[in-house]
């Protein structure tokens, strides 16, 4: 039996994919309603949703991407490496100016259900939002908080514990992605 732990285990920033699966909308659709489901500050819901699935919105959306900041001789996966489908958490500012951590609450969810499918994806806040605003036509009542791609994962990534407290994401010569986490004893006060 999966475990939710196991969900989190597997829920990595993957930021290479089989381009080649596809994924539909109605996939993406099903990963919202995990979101629309999760709690949301004062129950407000004021996040909505573009979702992309096809190609020609995939190129835009990835031209505003900003991909991997530690890995300064990586600007984006490479042709066939891409993801097969984007989720942007829009902000509806007619509703409230302050989303509180709604649209990471709706990250997390929506991420956990892509990897329980056997996909994966990764969380984006560096993103070029009036460029990427423009080139999907956003009407400007809605605020581009985050965008979320997710795709079939094409690399292993691995988790591991912080050392010489260099919390960096790398990857070894075998292009395996590590990502340092620091320990329960020193995250915990009490």
């Amino acid at each position: 039996m999966t475990t939710i732990k196991d969900l989190v285990l597997k829920n990595r920033s993957y930021r290479r994919f089989y381009e080649s699966h596809k994924i539909s909308v109605e996939e993406l659709k099903g990963f919202v309603e995990l979101a629309r489901l999760s709690a949301s500050g004062r129950n407000l819901q004021p996040l909505k949703y573009y979702l992309s699935a096809d190609e020609e919105t995939n190129k835009k959306i990835f031209s505003t991407l900003i991909w991997a900041g530690y890995l300064k001789d990586w600007s984006g996966p490479g042709e066939g490496e891409k993801p097969s489908g984007y989720i942007v958490i829009l902000g509806d500012t007619q509703l409230t100016k302050n989303y509180y951590c709604d649209h990471g609450i709706a990250s997390q969810s929506i991420l956990l259900g892509a990897v329980e499918k056997g996909l994966g994806g990764c969380i984006f806040a560096s993103v070029q939002r009036e460029k990427l605003a423009k080139l999907l036509n956003i009407d400007k009542c809605f605020e581009i908080l985050l965008v979320l791609a997710i795709g079939k994962p094409k690399e292993e990534v691995v988790v591991e514990n912080v050392k010489n407290n260099d919390i960096k994401y790398y990857r070894d010569s075998d292009q395996v992605h590590h990502v340092p986490k620091r320990g329960l004893e020193e995250i915990i006060v009490s």
